[in-house]
């Protein structure tokens, strides 16, 4: 790939993390979430084989399912309270809506299932980048409406993740599933 895109991708990818991690409304956030994974793809697909291919498809698709319930869930708060607010979710089912779509967006436990996979099919430095830096953002906005969100939700999922990666990391001898589990 040449570095002046390679480039362009990596500022593009900490400007949409920088946006998320800023924002307070939904909308921005979500903005900056989806910059993130437009600018990852090109990252994992660079390498021309099916693997990469497979591995960009699906992670696609996850990402685009848990924007979709961003949006969904951020519309019904504005619906509800009249304002597009991160801190302050409306109802219960907002707030686990939007709990279950940042942990798709996070590959937390029990949502996790895709990770593993599109981890496999890219190369360590890639892996290295989504298991880091495309963490921030999502981590922002779940640490942004903590208080909110059911703290017994939250500790369920928190320990749900490190059981079930634990104990399919146990079995793994390669480094990318290891590093996924983990």
């Amino acid at each position: 790939m040449n570095p002046l895109i390679t480039s362009i991708l990596i500022s593009s990818l900490s400007t949409g993390t920088i946006i998320t991690m800023s924002s307070y409304h939904w909308l921005f956030a979500w903005f900056g979430l989806e910059m993130n994974t437009l600018a990852i793809i090109p990252l994992i697909s660079k390498h021309h084989h099916p693997r990469a291919t497979e591995a960009a498809t699906k992670y696609f698709l996850i990402q685009a399912a848990a924007a979709a319930t961003i949006l969904f869930a951020s519309t019904l708060n504005a619906w509800t309270s009249g304002q597009w607010s991160i801190l302050h979710p409306t109802t219960l089912p907002v707030a686990l809506m939007m709990l279950i779509a940042l942990s798709m967006k996070l590959g937390l436990a029990p949502m996790h299932s895709w990770y593993p996979e599109v981890l496999q099919g890219i190369t360590l430095p890639t892996a290295l980048l989504m298991s880091t830096w495309q963490k921030f953002a999502p981590l922002t906005l779940l640490l942004m409406m903590s208080n909110d969100l059911p703290q017994n939700t939250l500790l369920t999922l928190g320990l749900l993740s490190a059981y079930i990666g634990g104990w399919a990391g146990l079995n793994q001898t390669q480094t990318r599933k290891i590093m996924a589990f983990s």
